[in-house]
């Protein structure tokens, strides 16, 4: 069973943030140049929130907002869900689903250490079973007749 630090040890590049007086101009231009759909919202290295895409869209373009003039705190999400790098990613991947998340802030000993996607979930777990499959294949092929 894969865990969220396995999941954290198949990403690269430094962890995206802003802080929660930035200016939601910045968090997107923070989300559009590392290709990603959220960043964490940290205060003297304390995490206090997280902004997405869609944060963005729906509380600032929708209502007309202008994004130079909107603070990040007005926008993000305040005290996120967050795992930590021992957790299990299939209970990470249920608590996803059934909350509506796409991004998780992994804490360790109350520091950030990183942000899992649903995305990074899936490919952890896709990795995962298709070792048990080698693995069973192996073994199917070792004891059948002629193996």
């Amino acid at each position: 069973m894969s865990t969220v630090k396995s999941a954290l040890a198949q990403k690269s590049g430094p962890l995206i943030h802003v802080r929660s007086g930035d200016m939601i101009v910045e968090a997107l231009h923070r989300m559009r140049d590392n290709r990603v759909r959220s960043v964490l919202v940290i205060d003297d290295d304390v995490l206090v929130g997280i902004v997405t895409q869609g944060d963005c869209a729906i509380k600032v373009l929708l209502p007309g907002l202008d994004a130079k003039q909107t603070p990040v705190s007005e926008v993000m999400t305040g005290k996120p869900v967050t795992v930590k790098p021992d957790d299990p990613l299939e209970g990470c991947m249920a608590m996803m689903a059934r909350r509506g998340f796409r991004h998780l802030p992994v804490l360790d000993a109350g520091k950030v250490v990183g942000v899992i996607s649903i995305g990074d979930v899936v490919k952890n777990i896709i990795r995962d079973l298709e070792h048990n499959v080698d693995d069973l294949m192996g073994y199917i092929m070792k004891d059948s007749p002629g193996g």
